[in-house]
């Protein structure tokens, strides 16, 4: 990799500049030289009479954030506020190739189409957090699909295959004797590309994107750049606290959820990710995160800390009177086992087995699942244990019955019409 050269001894560097680059590296893995290596940049940027540009790539290959994709949008925010132009790099091209990063398997590529559409909605999700006004968003087709053979060959010079194939994803599938596509090689390159493109003064990515944001770094001196900084942020688990946040493990909080269900899935959180959550997940300063971390350690109740954590992350994602219902509802129902009002409705119109209402009712993804949570003991009928997925539930009267899946998933049966 391109060894960075010898740069202002952190002494010499201003203090604001320190604290500046403390703040944006809080939380983050910043290479080289930690935020030291951000504040020489900051520093050399100030000299030269310009803000950092900061770059984040994006390829929309669906059309559904979560809390875990907003990690790196929430520290972009933080460069916004600091005044940094933020460039947003849609993956017009490199969508249409597949991140290998994390994979075992090759990304079926996209369409240019389907790159669009998904492209409007995350940009829809993301106005939430980022100030979009004040965000370079552009798209890497314009600058990848103009590249000719005799360019591309160029590209691919700067780097060797055992490099590329040195790639953590690309290794293990290799081991496995997986297949590797010739052309998922060259998405670190293009990648890498990207920041030459706009000339970025700083990458962020997860930790799974350490090998193509160095990439990038390296490249840069090949076309007369200062090599960029990378920031790296920790990948968020999710409500199981073991898997990275993901739809495919249904462990996510999406950012366009009700207040109700936002609230409650961060309520079912590890005690032990509550203060990584109001680290990477919520706008609070790095000193409030401290006090709470200091009120946890010296014997806080857990759960008033995740209570205020999903209070504040509702707030951020609705506003704060949905904030106020949703730990309102969620006290009713969880601390003083009150049923919730304003019930959703599930017609029945013939007896029916317990475990398939369940799984009309679309309080289980399927009907196996409905029966495991029955004989757990997981489902009441009007406030009654059945632990019998076979029993047959009576067509109810007109008033309904309750039927609750879990702690927080309810329904009302009632007759058809």
């Amino acid at each position: 990799m391109t060894q960075p050269k010898v740069g202002t001894p952190a002494a010499l560097i201003p203090p604001a500049v320190l604290a500046e680059a403390g703040e944006l590296a809080r939380g983050a893995e910043v290479l080289p030289d930690g935020a030291t290596g951000l504040a020489r940049k900051l520093l050399e940027v100030q000299k030269a009479g310009r803000k950092l540009r900061v770059k984040l790539g994006i390829d929309p290959t669906s059309t559904d954030l979560h809390l875990g994709h907003a990690v790196v949008f929430r520290k972009l925010r933080r460069f916004q506020e600091f005044g940094h132009q933020v460039v947003l790099i849609i993956g017009g091209f490199t969508a249409q190739i597949g991140d290998p990063s994390g994979r075992n398997t090759t990304r079926p590529p996209l369409t240019a189409e389907q790159v669009a559409a998904n492209a409007e909605t995350y940009l829809n999700q993301m106005g939430i957090i980022l100030d979009l006004e004040k965000t370079e968003v552009v798209n890497n087709a314009s600058w990848l699909a103009p590249l000719d053979l005799n360019q591309l060959i160029k590209l691919a010079s700067r780097v060797t295959a055992n490099q590329l194939l040195a790639k953590e994803g690309f290794g293990d599938r290799l081991e496995k004797q997986l297949p590797v596509g010739f052309h998922e090689l060259f998405y670190p390159l293009l990648q890498g590309y990207d920041s030459v493109a706009i000339q970025a003064d700083v990458e962020l990515g997860g930790t799974d994107q350490r090998f193509n944001i160095l990439q990038g770094r390296e490249l840069q001196p090949h076309y007369g750049l200062e090599p960029q900084i990378a920031l790296l942020l920790p990948l968020l688990e999710g409500t199981d606290g073991v898997q990275k946040m993901s739809k495919s493990y249904n462990n996510y909080i999406g950012l366009k959820e009700s207040p109700a269900d936002m609230f409650g899935k961060c309520m079912r959180i590890p005690d032990e990710l509550i203060l990584k959550y109001f680290e990477l997940a919520t706008t609070l300063s790095g000193q409030e995160v401290d006090q709470i971390k200091a009120a946890l350690n010296s014997g806080g109740n857990p759960k008033q800390a995740k209570e205020q954590l999903a209070h504040q992350i509702v707030a951020q994602y609705h506003n704060l009177e949905a904030a106020e219902r949703a730990q309102e509802e969620w006290r009713r129902v969880h601390s003083q086992r009150l049923i919730p009002e304003d019930l959703p409705l599930h017609t029945v119109q013939a007896p029916t087995q317990l475990f398939r209402l369940i799984h009309e009712a679309k309080l289980a993804g399927s009907t196996s699942e409905a029966k495991r949570l029955v004989q757990e003991g997981a489902v009441r009928v009007d406030g009654d244990q059945v632990t019998d997925p076979l029993q047959e539930v009576p067509v109810p009267e007109p008033a309904g019955v309750v039927l609750q899946v879990g702690r927080r998933k309810f329904v009302r049966l009632v007759p058809t019409r």
